[in-house]
């Protein structure tokens, strides 16, 4: 089955652009808000490294998310699309100080931390502006996530976060900076999990981490265990909304929260994967010696994903309901990476026909580029559409 696209008001758009799909995306965050509020005291933080589209984030801050940000950047675009400064946090192992004086200014939420060095910028800068920074420590609970190896965050050694050997030294000398208070813990294993089994892991490493620092009397009041909810990449119609039941019984069942504690949630893909679609059409046909070659108008400068992560996503013709015929198809782009697909069965594809490659609201548009001197791909709603 095929989604449903609004095909006579493409044919007024230059290709390739995103297409996002309002009616998914509110779904998905109510989804979100209604699984979320059965743990209690939850504060959910959109990542926005996920997809920055102006009218996405909108709705998103309609929707009283907060967000999650990892660059001075994303927090202005944050506060453009009017999220409060009280719910944003600030991730990122290379926070620049420009970066940091903006969330000290704008007074966030907080800064999640990754060093002992950064800790020692944060309360510098805190200092010379006369605030108070709240920081939550990023450590790495050693928690290996089933998915590809660009996207694991988590283990003990690599360049996110701090380990669980330092944890209590760092603590330590945050207690003693007067421009930082210490407010809580944060954790981030991966992206693209869709093994509950290893939320369950996480959450007894926290569960471990809790009770060593109560044993010191240090009182925690925040743990931010990041996002990294998968979404279904193979059937996005039979499943558009991610299983975020599943994701947030899981903490409600294994992680042993203090009365006192808010806990905290990032996730991005989950919210707005499932809603982006790249809408692209077909320069040419081609036929060579074994195969067919389907030639679009977008490449990887559009979306990256495929040639970056050798991921998958679904593809469909969009014009046509003829036979089913098998393509490789692949972008302008004067690189051999640029392909989306091998061996794909399609309906019987022409030229000038619509090709939506599903799945891309999350790491698309964002992630798009200007390579061959390539204008960057627009981004419409549906809103817009009807």
């Amino acid at each position: 089955m095929k989604g449903t696209f609004p095909i006579d008001k493409f044919s007024e758009l230059r290709t390739p652009f995103y297409y996002y799909d309002t009616e998914v995306l509110r779904q998905t965050i109510a989804t979100v808000r209604q699984e979320a509020a059965r743990l209690g005291n939850v504060a959910v933080h959109y990542a926005v490294k996920a997809n920055a589209n102006a009218g996405v984030l909108s709705i998103i801050r309609e929707h009283g998310l907060g967000a999650d940000c990892v660059s001075g950047g994303e927090i202005r675009a944050a506060l453009k699309a009017g999220f409060p400064a009280s719910k944003i946090v600030f991730a990122g192992v290379g926070k620049a100080d420009w970066e940091i004086e903006l969330g000290l200014d704008a007074d966030i939420f907080c800064f999640n931390v990754e060093s002992v060095p950064e800790l020692e910028v944060i309360n510098e800068l805190a200092a010379r502006k006369g605030k108070m920074a709240n920081v939550a420590f990023r450590i790495n609970p050693d928690v290996g996530a089933h998915t590809h190896a660009n996207i694991t965050t988590g283990l003990a050694e690599n360049k996110f976060g701090i380990s669980m050997n330092d944890m209590d030294d760092v603590i330590d000398q945050a207690l003693q900076m007067p421009h930082v208070r210490f407010v809580g813990l944060h954790f981030h294993i991966g992206s693209q999990i869709v093994d509950m089994g290893d939320f369950v892991a996480l959450c007894n490493r926290i569960n471990e981490l809790q009770d060593r620092i109560e044993a010191r009397h240090i009182r925690i009041e925040h743990i931010n265990v990041g996002g990294g909810l998968g979404i279904d990449y193979d059937h996005p119609n039979r499943q558009p909304v991610p299983d975020f039941k599943s994701y947030f019984a899981t903490y409600a069942k294994n992680l042993r929260l203090r009365p006192h504690q808010t806990l905290h949630f990032e996730p991005g893909r989950a919210i707005v994967g499932q809603c982006g679609s790249l809408i692209s059409r077909v320069l040419y046909v081609k036929q060579g010696t074994n195969k067919k070659f389907a030639i679009l108008d977008a490449g990887f400068t559009d979306l990256i994903r495929p040639a970056l992560y050798q991921a998958y996503h679904k593809i469909e013709n969009l014009s046509s309901d003829g036979a089913m015929e098998t393509y490789d198809v692949v972008g302008p782009i004067c690189e051999s990476s640029d392909v989306f697909g091998k061996a794909i069965d399609l309906n019987s594809v022409r030229r000038g026909h619509f090709v939506a490659l599903r799945s891309a609201g999350a790491y698309g548009e964002i992630m798009a580029s200007s390579y061959n001197c390539r204008e960057l791909p627009k981004g419409y709603l549906s809103d817009e559409m009807r």
